[in-house]
């Protein structure tokens, strides 16, 4: 996980195509930029980082379904909660599975665990558009990097 960076999800864990569910791992640093603002001498993992890690896993899960054809954007977030605080050195979990897709858009319920507790979840909302100019090209690198299944994503 690289904070700065908007690199949340360290590995996928597991793509079930069958099940459209994702699992994801990711490792919160011990120092980051980040935390010298959140909050100094006490730092946390901000809650819309959180989110967006998410999103992220969400936005996988539908990349990995539609085998990298269309980027998915984030547009809309509910029914987020935050049940604890995550705090450096944290290993998460992150689950998505997608709950409608159709139509240009897509939605997913996102959860994050630690220790096997819960920290957060929402529901996720996106839309599906072509991929601007020279994106495909990051994401099927940024996919392969965090080992997302590569039969899932050739185009």
């Amino acid at each position: 996980m690289r904070l700065e960076y908007f690199e949340m999800i360290d590995t996928v864990t597991l793509f079930d195509a069958a099940q459209q569910r994702i699992v994801c791992r990711a490792t919160v640093p011990d120092a980051s930029p980040v935390f010298e603002g959140h909050f100094p001498g006490h730092p946390l993992v901000p809650g819309v980082l959180l989110t967006e890690t998410m999103a992220q896993a969400s936005g996988y899960l539908v990349l990995g379904l539609n085998r990298l054809s269309q980027m998915p954007f984030l547009m809309a977030v509910d029914k987020a909660r935050f049940r604890t605080f995550v705090e450096p050195g944290a290993v998460l979990v992150i689950e998505a599975a997608l709950t409608v897709e159709g139509s240009g858009y897509a939605a997913t319920k996102a959860s994050i665990t630690a220790d096997g507790k819960p920290v957060c979840d929402a529901e996720l909302r996106f839309r599906l558009m072509p991929f601007p100019a020279e994106l495909g090209a990051l994401m099927r690198q940024r996919t392969a990097a965090i080992g997302l299944v590569p039969e899932a994503v050739t185009s």
